[in-house]
C-alpha cells in the first residue's frame, strides 16, 4: 500500500501541473471503488484547482468551494497524461484539463474519489487523524507524551493513524531500526531519550524516502510514471535472513497486527 512518502511524491508531481487550471470534464469508467464515485464528482467541470495538498495518505484537490479527496488504496497511482492516451483496463477515472488529464489507475479498486463541499476540518475521513510526522508537532516531547499509557508494541503504535498519521508498515520498521529500538517494545516504555531518537528517525526516514521517489514494491509510480527506488536502500524491510547492513547479523521477521515487521536483533535491543 502506498504510504506517506509515495503520496507526498505524487502530490509534488501533481501540484505544479494542476494548480491554477480549470477542470474541463470528468470521465468515470468504473464508479465502484472503495466508495462509489458520486454524481457530485461528475459535476466538477468549470471549477479551478487552487492547490493540491496532503493529509496523511489522502490527497486533497482544493477547488475553492470544496475538495476532491483522492486515496490510492492498496494499488493505485495518479498520473498526468496527454488527453489522447488510451485508457487501460484498470484506468477508472480521469479529471480533464483540456491539454492534459489526471488519471487514476487502481487494479484492486480500493482507492477513493470523493467530493467534500465546504470545510474539511470535520470530514469523517480526516477528523480522527493524528499529527503529521513531518510537521513540527512531532518532536521528542510530543512523542513521549503520546506513548504514555499505551501498552501496545511501539511498531503498532507508530502505525496507528489516530496518533501519528501516514507512517505505515515499511517506514515504521525503517525508523525503528534507525533509532535502535526493538519493534516489540511496549510504547509506554519509550524513554525521553529514545523518543528524541525515534522522532528524528521518523522524519529522516520519510524525507529520504521522498527524495528517492518512495518505495515501489509492486504497482506504485509517481505522477511522472517513474517508480520509486527507496526499496533499494531499506535497512531491514523485506530483508529477512539477509545480513544487517550495519552489523552483519541476520535480519529477522515477526508478525505484528497481521503485518510483517523486520528488524535487526543486534542493533535493535
Amino acid at each position: 500500500m502506498p504510504e506517506l512518502p509515495e503520496v507526498e511524491v505524487t502530490r509534488r508531481g501533481l501540484a505544479p501541473q494542476l494548480a491554477g487550471r480549470v477542470i474541463s470534464g470528468v470521465a468515470v469508467r468504473e464508479p465502484r471503488l472503495r466508495w462509489p464515485i458520486s454524481a457530485d464528482v461528475r459535476r466538477l467541470a468549470g471549477r479551478t484547482v487552487k492547490a493540491v495538498r496532503r493529509r496523511g495518505k489522502y490527497l486533497l484537490v482544493d477547488c475553492g468551494d470544496g475538495h476532491l479527496i483522492l486515496h490510492l488504496g492498496m494499488s493505485g497511482s495518479l498520473r498526468v497524461l496527454p488527453p489522447s492516451t488510451p485508457a487501460g483496463k484498470h484506468d477508472h477515472f480521469d479529471l480533464e484539463f483540456g491539454d492534459r488529464i489526471l488519471r487514476l489507475r487502481d487494479p484492486r479498486r480500493f482507492g477513493a474519489v470523493l467530493w467534500a463541499p465546504g470545510d474539511l476540518k470535520d470530514h469523517k475521513l480526516l477528523a480522527h487523524l493524528g499529527i503529521e510526522p513531518l510537521s513540527r508537532d512531532l518532536d521528542s516531547r510530543r512523542l513521549h507524551a503520546l506513548t504514555r499509557g499505551h501498552r501496545t508494541a511501539i511498531k503498532l503504535f507508530l502505525m496507528d493513524a489516530r496518533r501519528i498519521v501516514g507512517v505505515g508498515n515499511i517506514y515504521a520498521s525503517e525508523s525503528l531500526f534507525r533509532a535502535g529500538i526493538n519493534p516489540r517494545m511496549r510504547a509506554n516504555r519509550l524513554s525521553r531519550e529514545k523518543s528524541g531518537k525515534l522522532s528524528a528517525a521518523i522524519k529522516h526516514t520519510l524525507h529520504k524516502a521522498i527524495r528517492a521517489g518512495g518505495s515501489t514494491l509492486r504497482d506504485f509510480v509517481g505522477a511522472d510514471g517513474n517508480a520509486g527506488y527507496f526499496q533499494q536502500r531499506h535497512w531491514v524491510y523485506d530483508r529477512e535472513g539477509m545480513p544487517c547492513r550495519r552489523c552483519g547479523a541476520g535480519i529477522r521477521r515477526v508478525v505484528q497486527g497481521q503485518r510483517s515487521t523486520f528488524f535487526c536483533p543486534a542493533c535493535q535491543r
